[in-house]
């Protein structure tokens, strides 16, 4: 069986240039921050998009900044670098009220070896009078430049055509469904990925196999455990190391939209002695974007085990930071010692169950039935008038619903919390999102 991953189109440019501005323009969205001040992206935003029915991820980049150390000049172009090998095509933002600088000289000439499909892109075109001055930009070296305003929307629509018309062929970007339950194991630096994974694969009476996986440069590591086959998705790329700290985030970030696409559940790893922080809020929250299963390992336990106060107050620290995804279960582990490494498998198991598992539509209607006996679906003020009638599940992998209503256009982001959250209590769904959709009766 194949199965079809979305493109990722990598916007870079020089700070100031109006990557973030562009970069809301294309998703229809104000996702990014925007400001005038250099250095504002230092995160990477991404988000899917779609354009003539092609779906594809677009990435936000933080803006490369020309320093006279050799040191920052190396950062700028392993970044760029990072970018070239793990986007299918590159967008290069430039600025036509300054003109060539030797920044985008030089990002050009990186494009320019890289062998990735690339676009020009001039931004700040606001009206024809500037159009003129774009044909400068034929210096770069890198074709045609097309010129767009992120501000005012201008050109937007050609500049998403020539995207969607170089992007790779459908057949392409197939990738074999490998043999097993994919699982992505992420986190930030230095939160025991490659010691989890090793524990992981030493464990006795389970059979590994390494073998080329579909992303670039990647292992996918297969292996058999007690009856039940698993993939691990990416994890060399993922334990590789260097000194220059933006260059691993943004390579890293990469990757893990590429791991993310790909996988059945996502195995989020934090670190106890910091807590759940938001950069692993934030990974779990694109995990949920993407409607994988997902498990939390808070890895290191270890180190506070024989403090059961701190264990305790830590526990309950990650209880409170997971309220908005409180479907999501959490292992304590230490990959040190090897806890609840194994144990993390059959949770694994479970959740990857409850990512497939389908709720017969007679089961759901009884539910939806008990709950308006129970008039529970009536609420104070104008939600009174809402009553869902009928209901199916449309698909799976997250599990996805379809509840006919009779004021669909009344349902608020609390209502959809609600019913998601007696969905749950009736049938369970832990580890997995769940989607829902409201139709007219």
């Amino acid at each position: 069986m194949n199965q079809l991953r979305k493109p990722i189109v990598a916007i870079i440019g020089r700070p100031n240039v109006g990557k973030s501005s562009l970069f809301n323009r294309l998703i229809r969205n104000l996702a990014a921050v925007v400001n005038d001040s250099p250095g504002i992206t230092r995160d990477r935003n991404y988000a899917e998009t779609e354009w003539n029915g092609r779906a594809f991820i677009i990435v936000d980049t933080g803006g490369y900044v020309l320093r006279t150390r050799d040191r920052m000049e190396l950062m700028i172009r392993q970044q760029v670098q990072a970018a070239i090998d793990e986007a299918d095509m590159i967008l290069f933002l430039v600025d036509v009220s300054v003109g060539i600088t030797d920044l985008d000289l030089e990002i050009a000439r990186i494009l320019q070896k890289g062998g990735r499909q690339c676009l020009l892109a001039v931004n700040k075109v606001d009206t024809f009078k500037q159009e003129p001055d774009v044909a400068q930009f034929y210096n770069l070296g890198l074709g045609e430049p097309i010129p767009v305003s992120a501000l005012t929307g201008r050109n937007s629509g050609d500049l998403l055509d020539a995207i969607v018309q170089y992007l790779p062929e459908q057949e392409e970007l197939q990738e074999e469904e490998e043999e097993g339950i994919k699982v992505a194991i992420l986190g930030r630096p230095n939160v025991g990925k490659s010691s989890f994974v090793n524990t992981l694969l030493g464990q006795e009476r389970m059979i590994v196999d390494e073998t080329p996986g579909t992303t670039r440069d990647s292992i996918d590591t297969k292996f058999e455990h007690n009856g039940k086959k698993f993939v691990l998705i990416d994890t060399a790329g993922l334990r590789k190391r260097s000194r220059i700290k933006e260059q691993v985030e943004f390579y890293s970030s990469l990757r893990a939209l590429r791991s993310l696409q790909r996988c059945d559940v996502a195995l989020v790893l934090s670190d106890v002695t910091d807590g759940l922080v938001t950069q692993d809020k934030k990974i779990l929250s694109q995990a949920n974007r993407f409607g994988k299963g997902i498990v939390l390992a808070v890895n290191k336990w270890d180190l506070i085990k024989g403090d059961a106060d701190e264990a305790r107050r830590l526990s309950e620290q990650v209880g409170r930071e997971l309220i908005s995804m409180n479907y999501v279960p959490v292992i304590y582990t230490s990959a040190l010692t090897g806890e609840n490494v194994h144990e993390s498998l059959a949770l694994i198991c479970s959740v990857y169950d409850n990512w497939g598992r389908k709720v017969p539509t007679s089961h759901l209607n009884r539910f939806l039935s008990a709950m308006r006996g129970e008039g529970r679906l009536a609420r104070s003020g104008v939600m009174s008038r809402v009553r869902l009638v009928y209901g199916t599940q449309k698909s799976t992998r997250p599990p996805t619903f379809i509840f006919f209503a009779n004021r669909p256009d009344l349902i608020d982001d609390g209502y959809r919390r609600y019913v998601e959250n007696r969905l749950r209590e009736e049938f369970g769904f832990e580890g997995t999102p769940i989607r829902l959709l409201f139709r007219r009766k």
